[in-house]
């Protein structure tokens, strides 16, 4: 029997989303699993989020409301107020997939430095557009992301000691930056084999799509090195090319 209990802290990062945050706050308050602390990070809203999250505050360990220079800078606020042995971060309009989600997560395999999982994708009418157009590879590696980004940020649970603060030089994709650093410190990755995250398509790195793909390519040069990474972006322009030609335009809108 897996007696692997750990304490997880899920972080919601928010800012002026009254239509998605309960979703994501009852996602997260509805989890079967008992050792979560949930922590909420708002920008300062202005549109009624705040007074959803008061209408939770009884489920939610920790929230703040006050202003911010950015998606990281606010995550970065969260990480510093974790004390959970993992931590997960549920932005919001993003869901974790059913209540008996993060157990399953943590019954998949003991004690794991990481856990990742797959995600199905939304669109705003909350209709499903199907799984990611990179799936989760079987086995994930700090190289996995040389040829795209296959498991989203909603989708990995990584213990808090290897994680450091986000780097606030990249305004759109320091999360993939993120997840490299923490995966070269696992020892052990855990592929849980199921889907674990809803993900709502959009966000600031849709909007500027060109400005994600310059920091996207600048994050894995640095850590693959500049050549093989314009060797992997011939790889990943000829498989989108394939993707095209077989399915139309991808439901993620990623590499």
């Amino acid at each position: 029997m897996n007696t692997f209990s750990p304490k997880l802290t899920v972080i919601t990062v928010v800012y002026n989303d009254v239509r998605g945050i309960e979703r994501t706050l009852l996602s997260v308050i509805n989890q079967t699993y008992p050792h979560i602390e949930y922590l909420v990070i708002d920008g300062a809203s202005t549109d009624g989020t705040t007074e959803i999250i008061q209408r939770y505050s009884g489920h939610i360990t920790r929230w703040i409301s006050e202003p911010d220079s950015g998606i990281y800078h606010a995550m970065n606020k969260g990480l510093a107020l974790a004390t959970g042995d993992y931590v997960l971060f549920m932005n919001s309009g993003d869901e974790i997939y059913d209540p008996d989600t993060v157990a399953q997560v943590f019954a998949s395999a003991p004690n794991a430095d990481i856990y990742y999982g797959e995600t199905e994708m939304f669109d705003a009418r909350w209709e499903s557009l199907g799984l990611r157009r990179h799936a989760a590879p079987d086995r994930f590696t700090w190289r996995s992301f040389r040829y795209g980004m296959n498991v989203s940020h909603q989708a990995i649970y990584i213990r808090r000691a290897i994680t450091g603060p986000y780097d606030l030089r990249y305004q759109l994709s320091a999360d993939i930056d993120w997840i490299i650093c923490a995966a070269k410190k696992a020892k052990t990755i855990a592929h849980t084999r199921r889907l674990v995250a809803k993900y709502l398509v959009g966000g600031m790195s849709k909007k500027r799509h060109w400005q994600s793909l310059r920091e996207r390519f600048q994050i894995f040069s640095k850590h693959y090195g500049l050549l093989p990474n314009i060797f992997n972006h011939i790889v990943i322009a000829i498989n989108l090319a394939a993707y095209y030609a077989r399915h139309g335009k991808p439901n993620d809108g990623s590499l």
